[in-house]
């Protein structure tokens, strides 16, 4: 019986790993459920699941929480803020942290989680990016076990031998092929991209997701994240890493060997898979996915992306060839363009340029500690601002 704390519980990958544990009451119980705002839903997935601790962002979330569990008669102990997030992911009366919260905020409870030497299964790919090895230091020296579950890493993962030890070139390993949907717009003509709507960028044709991931993958930086966050995993430099576009999301990453052999994972796009692998991990267990029919999928197609249509996936392989602070920096000014842009202050292609006026017009410096990587955070969520402030609508 493994013991859950989900970082995220009603994000959609918390809401799929729910779905996942539910099936599986012999094999799981919920330790802590977390959730920055969303205390109703929080609550019914309290009065369900009966986990001993909930964890929220504010202290008035907390207090509407609190109330509604006691109407129901639930003793879930409630906390609130970063410390008690922290607090739950490295408790010692919890296996297993499914951390899905989205961004830089998700990075302190998961590094939590790493100092504890807990099994992490990561959805939060910021953890990576902005602290890449100072996290997978964590990792090793505390013997944390890392699983991924963004479904391209968790390909990856499926993909390489069991005893991978991040050295690509010792397993044979040629490339790292990272699949990409091409979003919403890979037949949009470029220059009418300046007009699109926050709607129309969250209208993935495959997955469901939130809508700032789903912002990310319609500018393809969710790929360019991706990029960074599988050098970190699996050892590999940015010249074995590749994107390929594949419109079907059938194929979710390959590996190819340097015998001329390339390993995929196929499968529906639902995040329960992904999720339930890293659960059950090294055995399998039913996701409650249906089975793909290749029959009657019919085509696969792939394509390489074109960077003028897809800036942001250039600027993060930038950012990984320049190391140090530069992918924080990225990171830190695409989540503040981002939710600019689903705010209707900036334009769908404002995006990119806000991000790339951060990272070129601010130093990278190294990446010595968490609390350098933080405060270039706060420097690049600033500079962002600041464009953005004077961006004309």
């Amino acid at each position: 019986m493994q013991s859950i704390t989900i970082l995220g519980a009603t994000g959609s990958i918390g809401v799929s790993t729910l779905d996942v544990l539910a099936r599986h009451p012999d094999k799981y119980k919920v330790f802590a459920l977390t959730a920055h705002a969303k205390v109703d839903e929080l609550a019914a997935q309290c009065a369900q699941f009966l986990p001993a601790h909930a964890v929220v962002g504010t202290a008035e979330a907390a207090q509407k929480l609190s109330a509604l569990l006691r109407e129901k008669g639930l003793r879930t102990e409630v906390a609130y803020g970063e410390e008690a997030l922290c607090a739950v992911a490295s408790s010692p009366n919890t296996d297993t942290v499914m951390a899905a919260i989205v961004g830089a905020a998700g990075l302190a409870p998961t590094l939590a989680a790493a100092r504890a030497g807990k099994k992490i299964l990561l959805a939060n790919k910021e953890a990576l990016v902005m602290s890449g090895q100072l996290f997978m230091d964590a990792v090793e020296e505390n013997g944390a076990t890392l699983l991924p579950i963004d479904s391209e890493h968790n390909a990856i993962f499926q993909s390489l031998p069991q005893s991978y030890a991040r050295s690509p070139r010792g397993a044979g390993v040629a490339k790292i092929l990272l699949t990409a949907s091409g979003g919403p717009f890979l037949a949009r003509a470029v220059e009418t991209l300046e007009a699109v709507t926050p709607d129309q960028a969250c209208k993935h044709p495959n997955w469901v997701m939130g809508r700032k991931i789903s912002v990310d993958s319609a500018t393809m930086m969710n790929k360019g994240l991706e990029v960074i966050e599988a050098h970190w995993l699996f050892g590999a430099p940015a010249n074995l890493i590749e994107v390929v576009i594949h419109p079907q999301s059938v194929i979710h990453s390959m590996v190819s060997y340097v015998d001329g052999s390339v390993i995929a994972e196929l499968g529906n796009p639902d995040m329960r898979t992904p999720i339930a692998n890293a659960l059950a991990f090294p055995e399998r267990i039913e996701s409650g996915v249906a089975q793909l029919d290749l029959t009657a999928i019919g085509t696969l197609q792939f394509e390489k992306p074109d960077f003028q249509r897809f800036p942001c996936l250039a600027l993060a392989f930038e950012a990984l060839e320049a190391g140090g602070t530069a992918p924080a920096l990225l990171n830190a000014a695409n989540e503040v363009a981002v939710q600019a842009f689903l705010e209707h202050r900036i334009g769908f292609r404002d995006i990119d340029r806000v991000i790339a006026r951060v990272m070129h017009e601010n130093d990278h410096g190294a990446a010595s500690s968490i609390e350098a990587v933080m405060a270039q955070d706060a420097r690049a969520r600033s500079a962002a601002e600041t464009i953005i402030s004077g961006i004309q609508r």
